[in-house]
Parts: structure tokens; C-alpha cells; sequence
């Protein structure tokens, strides 16, 4: 029997509607990935630019594929590679993930810390250690829905690299003119830069994170996966794909201003060498001026306190469902126990980065490149499971979607043979 469409759900506000995508988005770019931006733009200038509309659509349809995978099945990327596919993919790509998130989280830390540190002088190891106690305290305790809301709301610390691209001067043609027509070099510095800048914007532990919340948001509004509740699927759908391309778009956005305010006046001054984001938000002071200064710096800490969790989270969420733990922030910490210690253990794995001595922003860059290499073979894992009626049911994505998807793999995966044999 055929069941009939669900009528559409009543418009809700903007803010109400986005979730999960916009979060994930917002989350991209973490003081980490500012980092990333930020040596690409005073190293190469405006000349990797391009990467950022290029990689948009290829980024929305993979990130809407993982969303799409965790509403349609009520599981996780991690639990569907475990349920469908041999059990030795598994257990690398998870360690993998967390090693790269540790990293990430270790730099976000320590790029949060030393941004408050610029604007307000004080000891760097206790505002490194308040963060990663913050995070760890706003995951474990505060009610799912509540959190979701705060972090929604931390999005709007982005803003803050559009305001930068405001008042930091520059020739606008020259920077259009590269964001459309691409410059491609063979060389290897050049070919490292544009699998960092992509293993940063197509990351691995965004897969996890998006397809994790999307469960979470089953489980808050106590509803049925979509392929057990078929009246649900267009509408859900529907929303999905809006929320994942604004956020998704949002994010690419804000990378972009990044890079085009950091070569409009880095590079353009000679500066060409930036390892972190703080150093950045410093080098730009005196060619920007002291208001994009504090916006940079402001935007370190706002991003940092999305991203941290994002990271903790994706890494607790694979290791989870990989190992049948009872996962998921929506879990009181009793029901969850072991979910919630993953998270404590990587944040505070990556606390110990910055107070055994290691600088977790020169690991950052070769982190995004490890990234770059991890998310093909991630990705075809994806599309398969995308695809296969086992899993998906009778809401496989569409041939359209698998394309573009199939395409970001393809092109993920010529940059990263293409570094590696260079």
C-alpha cells in the first residue's frame, strides 16, 4: 500500500530551522582551520582562493549524504560502516579520526588561550585549561536541547572574519578575479597547501559529527528513523538540504574572507610564514588596524568554543558506535558513561599537547593534510552506504546527489594522489 505524503510542517524561523548543518559549518572553521586559512593566504596569496567555490558544492553534498545517512537509518557513520562492511575498516579509520581530533583539539585550545591572552594578559596554561574544562562541563552536564541552542548561537562569532574582510583594505578585483578563474601549480608546497586547505574544509570528523546529530535530533523529538516513517522523509529531507547548504555556505564564506583578508595584507607585505591563528590576528595589526586585530582575536575564541566540542563529540560518536557503547548528548551522563569519558579523555588529550611542551600548530598543518588523505577512502565508505538499500532502505539518495557525491570523492582523491606523488 502506498502511504500518502505528510503534509509540510508550519514555517518556522530561520534560526529555528537550521541545526545540525549550520553547527557543522560553523564548526569548520575552527581556530585550527584559521590557522590553516591563514598560512595559505600569507604563503600563496589570492591564488588558492578559488578553492573555496569550488569545494562548496562538493562539501554540501557529502555533508548532506552523512546527515541524510544518520536521519534516514537513526545510526551513525561509525555504526553503519560496523553493521555493512568487513570488520577490519573500521578500527583504523577510528584511530585515525581521533589522533587527527586530539591534534585539532590541542591547537584549538591552545589558539583559544593565546587569543584571550591578547586581549587580556594573563596566565596562558590557565585559560588553556578553563576552555578544555568549560567544554568538557557545558557537554556532560547541560541538557541536549539547551546546548544545541548555545551552540547555533556561537555560529554568530563568524561574523566577526566578515567584518575583518570589511575593514581591511584591498584590491577587490584582484581577489575576485582569483576566486573564479583557478591557478594550479605542480610543485609540492603548492599541492601540500591544497590538500591542507581541502582536508580542512572537507574534514573527516564533520562526517561523524553531522550524521551523530542528526540522530540526536531522532532521539529529542522521540521520532522514528525515515525509513521506518516514510509520511516524515520529504519534509526531512527537504530540511536537511537547507540547513546543510547554508551551512556549508556560511563556512565557506568565512574561510574565504580569511584567506583573502590574510593575503590582502600578509603576503602582500612580504609576511609568508604564519603558524597559528593568534599569530596571525598579531601580523595583522598593523596593516588592518587594531579593530580587525580584536575581531580576529574575539573570532579564535568564538569559533574554539564551537569547534572544541564539535571535535570531543565526532570522536566519542565513532568511537561509540564502533564499540557499542550507549552514545549520544541527549543521554544523562549515568546512561552514557563511557561516551562521556571519550569526550573528557580527547579534550583533555589535547590539553596535555600544550602543557607537555609540543606546539600542536606545527602538527596542525600536516593534522589538515592527514585529513586530506583520511577523507577519501572515508567518502567512497559514505557513498556506499548512501546507496545500499540495506542500510537506506527505499530512500537511497538519488542519482544526482550520488554524482556530485562520487565527484567530491574523485576530486579528493586525485589531490591527495597527486600530493603524494609530487
Amino acid at each position: 500500500m502506498t502511504v500518502p505524503p505528510e503534509p509540510d510542517a508550519p514555517a518556522k524561523s530561520l534560526m529555528t530551522s537550521l541545526g545540525p548543518g549550520l553547527i557543522t559549518g560553523a564548526a569548520d572553521d575552527d581556530p585550527s582551520g584559521i590557522g590553516t586559512y591563514s598560512q595559505v593566504g600569507a604563503q600563496f596569496g589570492h591564488t588558492l582562493t578559488w578553492t573555496m567555490l569550488f569545494s562548496y558544492p562538493l562539501m554540501a553534498a557529502i555533508q548532506e549524504i552523512c546527515a541524510r545517512i544518520g536521519a534516514t537509518t537513526g545510526r551513525g557513520i561509525a555504526d553503519n560502516v560496523r553493521r555493512h562492511y568487513p570488520r577490519w575498516l573500521l578500527p583504523g579509520v577510528i584511530a585515525l579520526l581521533v589522533v587527527a581530533n586530539v591534534i585539532n583539539l590541542g591547537a584549538d585550545l591552545g589558539a583559544m588561550a593565546a587569543a584571550l591572552h591578547l586581549l587580556l594578559p594573563g596566565p596562558l596554561p590557565l585559560y588553556t585549561l578553563g576552555f578544555a574544562v568549560i567544554s568538557v562541563l557545558a557537554e556532560v552536564f547541560v541538557p541536549y536541547a539547551r546546548y544545541a541552542g548555545w551552540l547555533k548561537w556561537t555560529t554568530l562569532s563568524l561574523f566577526a572574519y566578515i567584518a575583518v574582510l570589511i575593514v581591511t583594505p584591498m584590491d577587490w578585483g584582484d581577489a575576485l578575479y582569483h576566486v573564479v578563474v583557478p591557478t594550479v601549480q605542480l610543485d609540492h608546497a603548492f599541492l601540500s597547501g591544497l590538500v591542507a586547505l581541502l582536508g580542512t574544509t572537507i574534514s573527516p570528523y564533520l562526517f561523524f559529527w553531522q550524521a551523530g546529530q542528526e540522530v540526536e535530533e531522532l532521539r529529542r523529538r522521540q521520532a522514528r528513523p525515515l525509513h521506518d516513517a516514510p509520511r516524515r522523509a520529504a519534509p526531512e529531507l527537504r530540511r536537511i538540504r537547507a540547513d546543510t547548504l547554508v551551512g556549508m555556505g556560511f563556512s565557506n564564506v568565512t574561510a574565504l574572507a580569511i584567506i583573502v583578508a590574510t593575503a590582502a595584507t600578509l603576503n602582500a607585505h612580504g609576511i609568508t610564514d604564519i603558524t597559528s591563528a593568534d599569530q596571525a590576528a598579531m601580523a595583522l595589526r598593523p596593516f588592518a588596524g587594531d579593530l580587525a586585530f580584536a575581531l580576529f582575536a574575539l573570532g579564535i575564541i568564538g569559533t574554539g568554543l564551537l569547534a572544541v566540542p564539535v571535535l570531543a563529540g565526532s570522536a566519542a560518536y565513532a568511537l561509540s558506535e564502533a564499540l557499542r557503547w550507549n552514545e549520544g548528548l541527549d543521554r544523562a551522563p549515568r546512561e552514557a558513561r563511557a561516551f562521556y569519558i571519550a569526550i573528557a579523555l580527547a579534550t583533555f588529550a589535547g590539553l596535555a599537547i600544550n602543557v607537555i611542551g609540543i606546539n600542536p600548530m606545527r602538527a596542525l598543518y600536516w593534522t589538515a593534510v592527514i585529513n586530506g588523505l583520511l577523507a577519501p577512502p572515508l567518502m567512497v565508505v559514505t557513498m556506499l552506504i548512501a546507496r545500499n538499500p540495506r542500510a537506506m532502505g527505499h530512500l537511497v539518495i538519488s542519482r544526482r546527489l550520488a554524482a556530485v557525491g562520487w565527484l567530491a570523492t574523485v576530486a579528493m582523491t586525485v589531490v591527495a594522489v597527486l600530493f603524494l606523488f609530487a
